[in-house]
């Protein structure tokens, strides 16, 4: 590990698909978490939370000193807004700090319904411009979540002209769209209006092998010379954890991780990765920890410079593998401890397992039996000491 630098105050606001995710997230250094309701969120696939879980959630996280966004930034049509009042009042209730918007009609239903709840817009509004942040910050906006399409001098800038008060948050990890700030037709086009990507329920088309096909003979004509398919919409994952100072500096108040469609061992590996940093870590090491997650190829995005395209890997890479959650722990008489672990994946005797626990290095320890039950409690041994919502992975094998 790195020598210890100086601290990067910046928030780090953590995906959280589920409640599973959000106490994963939590435990491992989120600031604050950012999630959605059964309706209007981005993600609608994700496992997302009920009325009755939302309120949960907020509790769950206020409780350890951590804020809740909630993310109602699909495109909107009378139908959904007309809803909106019911679920804004519900935030009231729940204490949500901040809800995310990008329609003006929900902005202006946010204020009325819901005045005790910060207003964030939505990358989705795509804003890259100072005019436009303070148009938001008139109409009651606290922090604008900036367009994924700028570069780091046009976020200075930016910053340079807007109020001090506005706060502005930036992604910095993660899957990133081949479209405007993630506004994209390609999918309702192709599989109709129920996979509309601005409704959150996106088929990622853009993750898919393409090729030509000659409409007389039918022939299928190679995209690529060597005659492969080709990923030619598929865009690059985000990875800004080198270049953390270089965000701070250019004014952005706090970073997002993007992974609500993904596992709690995705969301809280990144988080811990990002964490450490933010905390004065070398960035090398913790950045060759993101590589054992699953990702596509990482880039700098636009934030450096032109980004650059996935060059055709069919599958996510992954060299990592959730083997277990650990539900209790004890300490040992001889200075070894004892974990309750849920099994999530089968690991045999003798195999190392790798330990993720939050302010602590990576750690690794010979599992000496075996882990084969899906969802069964396992009592195992450590040499060191380990805490309810810890991690074990194993390496997986090319």
């Amino acid at each position: 590990m790195g020598e210890m630098g100086e601290q990067i105050p910046m928030e780090l606001l953590a995906p959280a698909g589920g409640p599973e995710q959000l106490r994963e997230v939590i435990h491992f250094g989120a600031d604050a978490v950012y999630l959605a309701g059964q309706r209007w969120g981005m993600r609608a696939g994700s496992r997302n939370f009920s009325d009755e879980e939302l309120i949960r959630a907020v509790a769950y996280a206020h409780a350890r000193g951590v804020a809740v966004h909630v993310t109602v930034n699909t495109v909107m049509t009378d139908r959904d807004a007309d809803a909106l009042p019911v679920f804004f009042s519900l935030l009231t209730e729940a204490g949500a700090d901040a809800v995310i918007v990008a329609d003006l009609g929900a902005i202006a239903l946010a204020r009325r319904y819901a005045p005790q709840v910060a207003v964030h817009v939505s990358t989705q509004a795509s804003v890259m411009s100072a005019a436009a942040a303070e148009e938001y910050a008139r109409l009651g906006a606290r922090r604008v979540v900036l367009a994924r399409e700028m570069t780091l001098g046009q976020i200075a800038e930016l910053r340079r002209r807007v109020t001090g008060e506005l706060e502005l948050e930036a992604f910095a990890h993660g899957s990133m769209c081949m479209a405007y700030s993630g506004r994209c037709l390609l999918s309702a086009g192709l599989m109709g209006p129920g996979r509309s990507a601005g409704h959150g329920a996106c088929a990622q088309p853009c993750r898919w092998a393409w090729s030509l096909t000659e409409e007389r003979s039918g022939a299928v004509l190679p995209v690529e010379q060597d005659g492969r398919a080709s990923y030619l919409l598929s865009s690059n994952d985000l990875c800004m954890i080198e270049h953390l100072g270089d965000l701070r500096a250019a004014g952005v108040d706090a970073i997002k991780l993007e992974g609500r469609s993904k596992g709690a061992y995705y969301a809280a590996a990144v988080t811990n990765a990002y964490r450490h940093v933010l905390d004065g870590e070398d960035a090398r090491p913790w950045r060759q920890e993101l590589d054992l997650v699953s990702h596509r190829p990482y880039s700098t995005g636009f934030y450096l410079g032109e980004p650059q395209q996935n060059p055709g890997r069919v599958d996510y890479q992954r060299e990592r593998r959730l083997v277990g959650v650990v539900e209790q722990a004890s300490a040992g008489a001889d200075g070894a401890c004892v974990a309750c672990v849920r099994c999530r994946n089968r690991a045999d005797v003798g195999g190392e397992l790798e330990v993720l626990s939050p302010g602590q290095p990576v750690r690794s320890f010979e599992l000496d039996a075996p882990l084969v039950t899906n969802g069964e409690l396992y009592q195992l041994r450590l040499p060191f000491a380990v805490e309810p919502l810890d991690l074990l992975c194993v390496r997986v094998k090319r």
